[in-house]
C-alpha cells in the first residue's frame, strides 16, 4: 500500500519538520493509521512522528481526541466539523506540533446521497494556530484507492502547513 510516490511524500515530509524539529500526530478514521503507516515506512521516522489514533468508532473520537458528542450527533463522523475536532484533539491528546486528521467513507458500502461512498473529509492543525481543512469526493474509485489517496492528501496538507 505504501508505494513509491507515497515513500517520496513522506519522505519530504519528515525532512521538513526535521529542519524545525517538529513531530506529527495522526487522527485517523477511514484510513485505518495508514498515514501513520507511510511515515514509519521511512527509517529513521521516530525523530519525527509522535502517535497515531485510530479511532474508527464515534466512542472512540470521544474517549481518545475529546470530539464532543453533540458535533458527532449534529454533523456525522464524516464531516468538517468532526475532522477539525479530530486534529485539534490530536494536538491536545500529544506534544506534537502538527496533526491531520482522516474520516470518509472509503466504501464499498457506507454511503448515502447526502454523504456518497468516496467522500472524506481532511483537517490539519499546528500547534502555532494554523488550520487547513479539505472535503475530497473521490468517487466510487475502490476501497484501496480511495484510502491511499487519502494518505497522499494528508501527507500535503501536513508538508503545506511546514511552509
Amino acid at each position: 500500500m505504501i508505494d513509491r510516490k507515497l515513500r517520496a511524500a513522506a519522505a519530504k515530509l519528515l525532512a521538513a519538520c526535521r529542519v524545525r524539529k517538529w513531530r506529527i500526530a495522526t487522527a485517523e478514521s477511514c484510513s485505518g493509521g495508514l498515514v501513520a503507516a507511510a511515515l514509519t515506512e521511512i527509517a529513521g521516522s521516530s525523530d519525527v512522528v509522535e502517535c497515531g489514533f485510530v479511532v474508527y468508532s464515534n466512542a472512540a473520537k470521544q474517549a481518545m481526541l475529546g470530539v464532543p458528542a453533540a458535533t458527532l450527533k449534529r454533523h456525522g463522523a464524516v464531516s468538517a466539523e468532526t475532522a477539525a475536532a479530530m486534529a485539534a484533539g490530536a494536538l491536545e491528546h500529544s506534544p506534537a506540533d502538527l496533526a491531520v486528521s482522516i474520516t470518509g467513507i472509503a466504501g464499498p458500502g457506507g454511503g448515502s446521497a447526502h454523504k456518497p461512498v468516496g467522500l472524506v473529509h481532511f483537517a490539519a492543525a499546528s500547534r502555532d494556530g494554523r488550520r487547513l481543512q479539505r472535503r475530497r469526493l473521490f468517487g466510487k474509485i475502490g476501497r484501496r484507492r480511495v484510502r491511499e489517496r487519502s494518505v497522499a492528501e494528508a501527507l500535503a496538507m501536513l508538508l503545506a502547513l511546514t511552509q
